[in-house]
């Protein structure tokens, strides 16, 4: 059994990646508040950004999937926010908790616990952390955004060094997936000016229709997956696939 576990399985690039994978016979799970109409996919109502929640769901769940014979297991961090876009003086220490919390917290604490969890299973075991291109660059209004997408490129470069030097570790690799076309362009473009200096360039590529669909981001992740093309510690672009 090719197992799936995917944070915000149930929006956006998320539930298209989701249904990528169980269309193409893997099981999935989808860890998200709330759920979707995909119904091959085991659906997991739970708030990420409360950590004794998420510890002991995904604790329960990662038991019950090592009673299965398993030949490879996959956790793909995606669940994220954007925050409230405005420059840092204008962001309440609530909102910018809560984008720590979902973007970088929760998955640190995934990935220890899927690593510990998985130690006797010998199989392909992989993490993909889903960043972005604001991790290398400053977007003026996206403070906190930026600073989780840049820590999530590092915990994948740190867990990938570590897992080298153990046999059967994990593979560790981030992935920037591009502009696509989510609910949160949707609230990039609905941001005053005064707020987000780059909102007309989101409302250009909305126009132009130049954002990435979710269903291509979903069909380029699983080609690079499945073909193995990128070596543990990678932080991969996949404009560049």
């Amino acid at each position: 059994m090719d197992v799936i576990i995917i944070t915000g399985g149930s929006k956006g690039i998320g539930k298209a990646i989701a249904k990528k994978y169980v269309n193409k016979n893997y099981k999935v799970y989808s860890l998200a508040r709330s759920t979707s109409d995909l119904k091959k996919v085991t659906q997991i109502t739970v708030d990420l950004s409360n950590l004794n929640d998420t510890e002991a769901c995904f604790k329960n769940l990662l038991e019950k999937i090592k009673k299965q014979i398993i030949t490879s297991i996959t956790l793909i961090n995606n669940a994220g926010r954007l925050g409230k876009i405005s420059t840092i003086e204008n962001l309440t220490s609530n909102d910018i908790t809560n984008t720590i919390q979902l973007n970088i917290a929760t998955p640190i604490i995934l990935t220890s616990l899927f690593i510990k969890s998985t130690q006797s299973i010998t199989c392909k075991k992989q993490v993909i952390n889903i960043s972005s291109g604001a991790a290398t660059k400053p977007y003026e209004g996206w403070s906190v955004y930026c600073t989780s997408k840049a820590a999530i490129d590092m915990l994948t470069k740190t867990v990938a060094s570590e897992q080298k030097l153990i046999k059967n570790g994990v593979k560790c690799i981030a992935l920037y997936p591009g502009v696509v076309d989510t609910n949160m362009q949707s609230q990039i473009r609905e941001t005053s000016e005064s707020d987000f200096k780059n909102l007309q360039r989101f409302i250009n590529l909305k126009e132009n229709k130049e954002l990435y669909t979710t269903e291509f981001v979903a069909d380029t992740i699983y080609k690079i997956d499945t073909e193995n093309r990128l070596e543990n510690g990678a932080i991969f672009d996949i404009r560049n696939a």
